[in-house]
């Protein structure tokens, strides 16, 4: 997986994904964590949107990820925001290696399901687990393996003024993993269009394998929610959220 082309129109291919509707969800259960949430980490960050939200709401924000591209435009979108700036770090989740300990600790947008390496996971969970402050809380989202499956041979299309993608879904039984085939065209300034093709993988984790991992890593009170809900999830739904909470 890449971002190198990807990195600079990610921002207008996800104008659809509403940051403040996200970051309210994660204050809910913020909002019932057993200790104070005032530093909070955006594992896998991509262009810091969800850490710019956050940050502007007053917590202390550390935003991780592999991608030096995505890097480059969180830390931009980021430069002029009141209050202290959020940190950003070039790591991978399984090697994830703080300076202090966090309050909380938020995965949004699928990034679990681009850990196609179940082992590399469960090391991510036990990162996690390590840095979080006793009482503090784990939040992430996943695809559903059904949401993947359903995924294989389906062509989407998101276009802009100077933005044109489309992208193609596979999915592998053997493997577990659907591959998004990518290519994305780019007004360039001189007004020239650019191609870039990118490949991105998810793999498709059952939400009771995570949980086998959460504990592993040394979590308690797994639970699992609806989309954006504060129920548990329906049958059929193709997002699914869970919280873990490290003991006091």
């Amino acid at each position: 997986m890449a971002y190198e082309f990807l990195a600079g129109c990610y921002d207008a291919l996800t104008t659809d994904v509403d940051y403040v509707c996200w970051a309210d969800y994660l204050e809910r259960h913020f909002a019932s964590a057993k200790c104070p949430v005032h530093t909070v980490l955006d594992l896998a960050c991509g262009t810091g949107s969800m850490t710019a939200e956050l940050a502007r709401r007053g917590y202390e924000m550390i935003g991780a990820d592999l991608s030096e591209e995505m890097l480059l435009q969180a830390a931009e979108k980021c430069r002029e925001l009141p209050g202290e700036a959020p940190i950003f770090l070039h790591q991978s989740m399984e090697k994830l290696d703080l300076y202090g300990t966090i309050d909380a600790c938020v995965c949004c947008l699928d990034s679990v399901n681009y850990v196609t390496k179940p082992q590399k996971l469960a090391r991510a969970f036990q990162r996690v687990h390590l840095f979080l402050m006793p009482g503090g809380v784990f939040i992430f989202d996943v695809n559903t393996p059904e949401k993947l499956k359903n995924m294989d041979g389906q062509i989407f299309l998101d276009e802009t003024e100077d933005v044109y993608c489309v992208w193609r879904g596979s999915y592998s039984r053997r493997r577990r993993v659907c591959t998004y085939g990518m290519d994305v065209f780019r007004l360039e300034a001189d007004g020239r269009w650019s191609r870039g093709e990118e490949v991105h993988e998810e793999y498709a984790y059952e939400l009771e394998e995570l949980e086998e991992m959460l504990r592993q890593a040394g979590f308690r009170e797994i639970r699992q929610y609806g989309d954006l809900k504060m129920r548990r999830p329906k049958p059929g739904e193709g997002r699914v959220f869970f919280t873990a909470r490290k003991d006091l």
